[in-house]
């Protein structure tokens, strides 16, 4: 089985199969995952799931974005993946964390010409007198 999950910039791709409950992110094991907060928003699905990843091997691969940006794409995948092995999970996900199921459509605002550097909506500074 296969899912992806989204955010921002980040896309990961979740591979699962039958297996005694190993987690591999970017073939990493997920228990070395750095920094600590990112490696806790991973486990999220498999903690709200129960015993419904103890019989899968999940191998993630994320790429793209930010640190957090790729673990709340992969917790998605996470998610989605075992929604697929488990229908009664999916109410319980999205009454936790809608996030875990549905990706989030917001992007960052494109810088606008003649002020590229600093930002889509600054302008420059002017004195009142």
């Amino acid at each position: 089985m296969q899912e992806t999950g989204k955010r921002k910039r980040a896309i990961a791709r979740a591979f699962a199969k039958k297996g005694s409950g190993k987690i591999l992110v970017n073939k990493k094991p997920l228990d070395i995952v750095m920094p600590e907060m990112a490696r806790l928003l991973i486990k999220e699905p498999l903690i709200i799931g129960g015993d419904a990843a103890s019989n899968l091997d999940i191998q993630v691969s994320v790429s793209g974005g930010g640190i957090f940006g790729q673990a709340t794409a992969a917790r998605q995948a996470i998610a989605k993946v075992l929604v697929g092995q488990d229908k009664k999970l999916k109410e319980k996900f999205l009454n936790y964390d809608r996030s875990l199921l549905i990706a989030d459509s917001r992007r960052t605002e494109p810088h606008k010409p003649s002020r590229s550097s600093s930002g889509p909506r600054r302008h420059k500074q002017r004195s009142k007198r």
